[in-house]
């Protein structure tokens, strides 16, 4: 039982970075090492991120957003094409889309998982001509894997890439089909995935982000493209070179890099993903008994296998009562997300109230509750009796 007496002696807000005497030592020689960016820190944090998610290629960004540009870019996202992602996410996953001109279309949730229905994504599909969506971006939210080989079936089927937004999921996975655990960002089923490795996920760098694939013709061009567009590889260079100097820029890029520092600061992190991850999924079955059986609250796909638990996610009548109540208590809760068709950009776009009722209705009962590896029992357990609190009131 909850210690009725105890208080929090800091704030506990959804989400938390966790930096360690470790962290700041690998920081600080990167800091004194020949390179501040473009060094060999930056190679590193690629391949160990690589090998950790199980990909053949990772490209290392300045954050998630970049990453998402840069993989519309790379897979030739441009005015007249049109792609479908879900509405439940952070605005980036749809914004990509537009920075490149392309037309967003949104595919409702399933109630029970948050993850976009791809049953919904099928009917939008057969109610146009084949070849009139060119792409699908889902995302594995709150840390829930989206089932990317029945989406990757269904992409073949209507001749669609893929993009996998895994921003909430590093460490997470589906089952397959054949009964094989399938990694977030694997690149078995996705052309591309990307990740975030802003403060609150589960890979802090401050900023930061990174694209996986198995192509290799991908992760090729997402190189110049994160690069301004430049080369120096001698085997790309449309011209002889003139001597060492040379580099040419074959296209329109971007400065998205991501400096030493910063990866050096992730290798530091991804060292100890799996212990971060654990605890993650020890808070979170915690938290699925103790609301097992209070009425009012119901979690997010609760005790999902392969959840990698960026987010946990109750539902309840007054969100904003408990919210409000919570932020009393020193607890700062939050909400993921308002849905992407309800922003005034995307409402001046054409899309109302009503369009997608399921993503709505979570939007409306939605709470995310602090969750994040140096969140002690006792802090967990003051979260759950606040709610209690609440609800039994």
């Amino acid at each position: 039982m909850p210690n009725s007496s105890f208080h929090p002696t800091r704030p506990l807000p959804y989400g938390r970075q966790h930096i360690t005497e470790a962290d700041v030592a690998a920081v600080t020689a990167a800091m004194q090492a020949d390179y501040l960016t473009q060094g060999p820190t930056v190679g590193e944090f690629e391949q160990q991120f690589a090998a950790y998610i199980g990909a053949k290629f990772a490209v290392a960004v300045s954050n998630g957003t970049a990453a998402l540009h840069l993989c519309a870019l790379a897979l030739g996202v441009a005015p007249g094409q049109r792609v479908i992602t879900t509405p439940l996410t952070f605005a980036a996953s749809a914004n990509c889309v537009r920075y490149c001109g392309g037309e967003v279309h949104f595919a409702d949730i399933n109630p029970d998982t948050g993850l976009i229905d791809l049953a919904q994504v099928r009917g939008l599909l057969e109610a146009h001509p084949q070849g009139y969506f060119q792409g699908l971006i889902p995302v594995d939210f709150a840390g829930l894997a989206v089932n990317l080989e029945q989406a990757r079936q269904l992409a073949d089927e209507f001749g669609l890439w893929i993009i996998e937004d895994s921003c909430h999921a590093p460490g997470g996975f589906f089952v397959d089909g054949g009964g094989r655990e399938q990694c977030c960002g694997n690149g078995q089923f996705a052309d591309l995935a990307i990740f975030s490795f802003h403060p609150v996920k589960h890979i802090a760098t401050g900023e930061g982000g990174m694209i996986t694939t198995n192509r290799e013709d991908l992760y090729h061009h997402l190189l110049r493209l994160r690069t301004h567009g430049i080369t120096r590889d001698p085997a790309d260079l449309v011209r002889e070179p003139d001597g060492g100097w040379y580099m040419e820029m074959q296209e329109l890029g971007y400065n998205y890099r991501l400096p030493d520092m910063l990866c050096a600061l992730g290798l530091s992190q991804l060292a100890r993903a799996d212990e971060g991850l654990a605890r993650r999924r020890e808070l979170a079955a915690r938290y699925d008994a103790a609301f097992a059986n209070l009425p009012g609250v119901t979690p997010l796909a609760p005790g999902q296998p392969g959840h990698a638990y960026h987010l946990y996610v109750i539902q309840v009548v007054d969100r904003r009562g408990l919210y409000d109540f919570l932020k009393t208590r020193q607890i700062f809760a939050q909400v993921h997300y308002i849905p992407v068709h309800r922003m005034p950009y995307y409402e001046a776009l054409g899309w109302r109230a009503g369009d997608f009722p399921h993503a709505e209705e979570y939007y409306r009962h939605c709470l995310s509750i602090p969750l994040f590896p140096t969140l002690t029992d006792e802090e967990q357990d003051y979260v759950v009796a606040c709610i209690r609190k609440f609800i039994l009131s």
